[in-house]
């Protein structure tokens, strides 16, 4: 069984998602001190259906851009996703080949009975 969660050290939300959850037995990969290889990005874009669903659209470098006024390709989003562990919608989580992308009340009860 693989389980395996992406999150961020200093976000709060990340830090209460795993304190609730059982993630002893799952391998953790702090974004920013280790950044997403394109690797794994593309593994998520493959659960995830699609690079936007990955995208997390209330970063302040996104709206610091003007991003919410372009039209985003899949590959510029892949190439954001890419350049800055801040483009990634917090947390995404693994569990064998279901993807639990974020933080809604939905995503963090699904993620509880996968686990």
């Amino acid at each position: 069984m693989r389980k395996k969660a992406y999150y961020l050290s200093t976000c709060n939300t990340c830090k209460r998602i795993l304190s609730e959850i059982d993630s002893s037995s799952m391998e953790l990969q702090e974004i920013k001190g280790n950044p997403l290889t394109l690797e794994q990005v593309e593994e998520l874009r493959e659960l995830a259906g699609s690079y936007e669903a990955l995208l997390n659209r209330r970063a302040k470098k996104y709206q610091k851009r003007g991003l919410k006024e372009v039209a985003l390709s899949e590959e510029a989003i892949k190439a954001l996703l890419l350049e800055h562990y801040t483009f990634l919608k917090r947390p995404v989580f693994v569990i064998d080949n279901q993807i639990f992308i974020g933080n809604s009340k939905k995503v963090v009860t699904n993620l509880k009975e996968a686990i």
